[in-house]
């Protein structure tokens, strides 16, 4: 496979590889690699939750917040909730 790069894409591999922070250009092309598949992992898992955040409001369950004073309310007791799960002696999964 070839690549081609654009010429400051080329400085920054050569920098990276000059500072010691890479070793080849070939580790630099690892390690894009590297990233790109953890954002694309992140992202389905994204389109995943949507999905089932989706089907959950169209069988009834959740809640629709279309206000900002919902918003408000929404936030406040999930920090109720959290602070709860927090607070000693109690069971972080209840």
């Amino acid at each position: 496979m070839e690549v081609q790069l654009t010429p400051d894409q080329e400085a920054f591999i050569r920098q990276a590889i000059e500072s010691g922070r890479l070793h080849r250009q070939e580790d630099a092309v690892r390690e894009a690699m590297s990233l790109w598949e953890e954002r694309e992992r992140r992202r389905l898992a994204i389109l995943v939750a949507v999905d089932q955040a989706e089907a959950s409001l169209a069988r009834g369950e959740g809640r629709r917040i279309t206000t900002h004073e919902e918003a408000t309310q929404l936030a406040a007791d999930i920090e109720r909730r959290g602070l709860a799960r927090l607070a000693p002696g109690q069971n972080p999964r209840s």
